[in-house]
């Protein structure tokens, strides 16, 4: 299942890939975003492996990240693994003017390995669309009131 789409910021562009480049802003965007370990690597390389937390309700979650090419300012790609699934995102940053940025982003889930979200990726689709849309206009949301 892919998810794709694209936002216009209004900020440039080397803010926006600086902003979503720190994982102390995570937390700004993501909703139960707790922390993020780097585990191997260097912290922002490819080929860097983290892991990432988050709470929602008394439920946690933890994804283990792998970069796959970071070339900021302009995009950067990444494979994420759950216990239940895995998937990949491709975000691109293009400038357009000086102050505007189209955030253009992919993520594929490419393995569901688990009944429930399994049935629920089969049933309602959108669901996981209207996740992925929630962060990107948070994360508009949240650049755009930066100072």
């Amino acid at each position: 299942m892919k998810i794709k789409g694209s936002l216009e910021i209004n900020k440039p562009q080397h803010i926006v890939a600086e902003l979503f480049a720190d994982p102390n802003y995570l937390k700004e965007y993501q909703d139960g975003f707790q922390r993020k370990e780097l585990i191997s690597g260097q912290r922002g390389q490819d080929g860097a492996v983290s892991k990432m937390y988050y709470a929602h309700g008394k439920r946690t979650m933890e994804l283990t990240e792998t970069i796959t090419a970071n070339l900021l300012p302009d995009s950067f790609k990444a494979f994420y693994h759950h216990k239940h699934m895995d998937n990949t995102m491709v975000c691109k940053f293009v400038p357009l003017g000086e102050n505007k940025t189209r955030y253009e982003y992919e993520f594929e889930y490419t393995r569901i390995n688990w009944i429930m979200p399994r049935l629920m990726a089969i049933l309602f689709p959108s669901m996981y669309r209207k996740q992925g849309e929630k962060w990107m206009v948070q994360f508009k949301e949240f650049v755009e009131s930066y100072s």
